[in-house]
């Protein structure tokens, strides 16, 4: 297994694992301090909302090594060691979302065929006091009360283990939200499945806009 030269795996290990409502842990400056401003220019220049895989957009630089790195075998072992599971026999799919929209936060559990989701945030600064700031949820109604709350800055982690009860969304926001999103799946096929998915949809945004 590779060496992992950006995520700071001190930090990814010291990150708690908390049990209610579901399975999630939270954590800070996963990022090596050395890595943050490569990865901040050599985000990728996305101009349409939402999430895209990483074979739409055009990785460069560090953060290209960066996505290597969370998609590798070596950060799987360390993460399926958290929550007590094996996550490198599990195919991965990486998207990114550079811009968000309103109508993006809608509270869901995520579905079946997801066995974790991991979010690595990557914005400087969130001066916004709710708003783009995702919850974890006791129900899939209410944003209200919540188990905790996670600010979208630059190297908070947060990840997952997908359940019937496993609510999350944040309150709409609309503007620059840079996340990095890994989620491990049951199988390939669904790897393949929601990519074209993903191709999909954002084909009908670009023909019938936003």
């Amino acid at each position: 297994m590779s060496a992992l030269s950006i995520l700071d795996i001190s930090a990814v290990r010291a990150a708690p694992v908390s049990h209610e409502p579901y399975a999630y842990t939270l954590g800070s400056n996963v990022l090596k301090p050395d890595a943050i401003d490569d990865i901040r220019r050599d985000f990728p220049e996305i101009a349409k909302p939402g999430y895209l895989t990483v074979d739409e957009v055009a990785l460069k630089g560090r953060f290209k090594a960066l996505i290597d790195e969370l998609e590798s075998d070596a950060f799987s072992k360390i993460l399926g060691e958290k929550f007590g599971i094996d996550l490198v026999s599990c195919p991965r799919l990486t998207t990114i979302m550079r811009r968000s929209q309103l109508k993006y936060g809608s509270i869901h559990t995520d579905g079946p065929s997801k066995v974790l989701t991991l979010l690595v945030y990557m914005n400087d600064a969130w001066d916004a006091p709710a708003a783009g700031r995702l919850r974890v949820l006791y129900d899939g109604r209410n944003y209200e009360p919540f188990a905790v709350e996670v600010p979208p800055t630059m190297g908070t982690m947060f990840a997952f283990l997908r359940a019937e009860n496993s609510w999350h969304g944040h309150e709409p926001f609309e503007g620059e939200r840079r996340v990095v999103q890994v989620a491990w799946l049951r199988d390939a096929s669904e790897l393949e499945r929601k990519r074209k998915r993903n191709r999909t949809a954002q084909f009908l945004k670009g023909i019938f806009g936003r």
